[in-house]
């Protein structure tokens, strides 16, 4: 095998934007091997795009035709963990979209069953893996250049959308269609981000808005308490009625900080001595004297680097580095079991502003179905009042 050929499935937005770049040549080890959509206005879309590509309106279908090696899950949350199942049963490479379901159980039993085929890929679409800037943050942290953490701080509210884009299709922003609002839609990025940078917290605690500013059931703002267990906190804050919004990550060490600015620019600081042995040895005059904001050159050390970003850039590095691990075993940059851990904190966020109390990682899964059951069966009794 020189290419793999991956079958897409879902030919939406996000699906078209994977074709086109493979069709461009710009993930030179893959090719389209098949589409499947079961809108059959897309066969046409299609045909007209990809000619000589197989069209299916069933993605078993598709999988059993012998035309793809691959499969890329571009349909609704929920459908993910059954498709890669399904794929990785027929000895298919397995892709998904994030997140990677709308629940830890079902993400959970995608997982054992992937762990069942160990000689086939399977991989997650975290592109932001893929971000030059997010790798040096990551290399900054693992290289111990701020020391242990002691706080971390996101907040991410450029997710605007307008009531417009909510009321686009019947299933968006619904729990029974989507599973969640900006948690599971706009934001599965950053939340993996954190775990990846900063490692799962213990603790959640959570104050969640429900169609707070936008006539949806679900989440459309988002402020979350971490605790780490080891007296290290953080607070994540996103939203998507912020027409103004901010993107402002932070994190901060007993050596050091680092600050992203819009996921483009980072500034690292970092102390020439560990805060706890400035604070054993100072005197109040060298105390009095950084009051004053002087001596910050004897403190510490700054540097600030500013990355590009094109669009398309990262997705293709992720579908090439996922074609290079089917055809040589190169190391993945997302591994499909590492979805489990953006799930397992949007559940923990929702459950417990759902209870009203700090929860414990790892969530209660089957508590959390339960009463994502309970909302499912609650937005449905409203539908039929209408």
């Amino acid at each position: 095998m020189k290419k793999v050929r991956l079958g897409i499935i879902g030919l939406g937005a996000q699906g078209g934007a994977y074709a086109g770049f493979i069709a461009e040549g710009r993930v030179p080890n893959m090719e389209i091997g098949a589409i499947c959509d079961i809108d059959s206005a897309k066969k046409e879309l299609a045909a007209g795009k990809y000619p000589s590509v197989p069209f299916y309106e069933d993605y078993i279908d598709m999988m059993e035709s012998g035309n793809v090696d691959a499969i890329i899950t571009c349909v609704p949350h929920y459908l993910h963990p059954e498709m890669g199942i399904q794929a990785l049963k027929r000895d298919i490479h397995s892709l998904l979209e994030k997140p990677a379901g709308v629940y830890t159980k079902q993400v959970k039993e995608l997982n054992d069953f992937a762990a069942t085929k160990p000689e086939l890929t399977f991989g997650i679409m975290f592109n932001q893996r893929a971000n030059e800037l997010y790798q040096k943050v990551k290399e900054i942290i693992d290289n111990d250049e701020i020391g242990s953490i002691r706080r971390t701080n996101w907040i991410i509210t450029t997710w605007w959308r307008p009531q417009g884009y909510y009321d686009q299709s019947a299933w968006r922003a619904t729990w029974e269609g989507e599973g969640g609002g900006v948690l599971v839609n706009q934001a599965p990025h950053q939340l993996d981000l954190m775990q990846w940078i900063a490692g799962m917290p213990k603790k959640v605690y959570s104050n969640v808005k429900y169609g707070y500013q936008r006539n949806i059931a679900v989440e459309d703002e988002v402020t979350a308490m971490f605790d780490y267990g080891n007296g290290a906190t953080g607070v994540f804050i996103t939203a998507t009625h912020d027409i103004m919004g901010t993107d402002r990550f932070e994190i901060h060490g007993d050596k050091g900080k680092i600050i992203v600015d819009d996921s483009k620019k980072v500034t690292i600081k970092r102390l020439k001595r560990p805060e706890a042995e400035m604070s054993a040895s100072m005197d109040m005059q060298d105390v009095m004297k950084i009051f004053m904001g002087g001596g910050a050159d004897d403190i510490y050390d700054e540097e600030v680097l500013e990355f590009k970003d094109e669009w398309g850039v990262q997705h293709t590095s992720v579908l090439k580095n996922f074609a290079d691990n089917v055809l040589d075993g190169t190391p993945l940059l997302a591994p499909g079991s590492d979805g489990i851990y953006g799930v397992a904190l949007a559940n923990a966020i929702h459950l417990s502003s759902w209870l009203g109390k700090e929860v414990e990682l790892p969530v209660d899964e089957n508590l959390y179905f339960a009463e994502l059951s309970k909302k499912i069966e609650e937005e449905k009794s409203l539908l039929i009042q209408k």
